[in-house]
């Protein structure tokens, strides 16, 4: 009897065996850990929301800081541009406006037998350091159009007497432009001339005083020399 019961037993023991084999669901017995499963793309999301929203906000962080740092990029590389922009600007900066004299007895300055080049001895303003009081020349510092202005005066002293108020503008040694008053009609008498050169650096500027002509001047500055940098190159 014995016997007959352990054969039974065996029996539905490899029964069972074969049918959890290929039986595809299977229930845990109380306390039995679960059956390992293969991860799938998302599982961790659906497993743990908390771990996937960190994760959603890292990449975001990532993505704005990519983002941040390439723009500051480009704006620095904009300020370095400007700035080298505005260095050659403040480098090319020249302008110079100079008067006959400070003297405040007027006196004249001619004539003579000669040209002669002016020396104004008042200076207004010489940025860049173009101007030489000592020579009466501006040396061109930086290439591009120039303004320049020439004014003069002169006083024959009384009527009848001979007004030569006359003075050239001169560029590397030629005369570009002048002004001209020479007769006996008038007591005294002014001139301006203006105009737009281009000049190269190494060029000079300068007025020339003709021979028989002469002007006359005070502290009230009435014979002035200008010129500025308009466009540089």
């Amino acid at each position: 009897m014995r016997a007959i019961v352990l054969i039974y037993l065996l029996h539905a023991a490899h029964v069972a065996h074969a049918t959890h084999s290929t039986n595809p669901f299977h229930w845990n017995s109380p306390g039995e850990e679960p059956t390992p499963t293969e991860a799938k793309p998302g599982g961790e999301c659906i497993a743990d929301q908390g771990s996937c929203g960190c994760c959603v906000m890292w990449k975001e962080m990532d993505r704005l800081t990519t983002y941040f740092n390439t723009t500051l990029s480009k704006l620095e590389n904009k300020y370095a541009q400007t700035k080298r922009s505005l260095d050659k600007i403040e480098a090319s900066r020249s302008a110079f406006s100079v008067a006959l004299t400070d003297n405040p007895h007027f006196s004249c300055l001619g004539p003579f037998n000669f040209d002669k080049l002016i020396t104004f001895q008042h200076v207004f303003i010489n940025l860049g350091d173009g101007y030489s009081v000592d020579t009466g020349v501006f040396t061109v510092t930086h290439s591009g159009v120039y303004s320049l202005a020439l004014t003069v005066f002169s006083d024959a002293g009384s009527p009848g007497n001979l007004l030569a108020a006359c003075a050239d503008l001169v560029v590397n040694g030629k005369m570009v432009s002048g002004n001209r008053e020479k007769n006996k009609l008038d007591q005294e008498d002014t001139g301006t001339l203006v105009m737009a050169l281009h000049l190269t650096a190494g060029d000079t500027v300068a007025v020339n005083l003709p021979t028989g002509c002469f002007l006359c001047d005070e502290n009230s500055h009435y014979n002035t020399f200008s010129g500025f940098l308009l466009y540089p190159e």
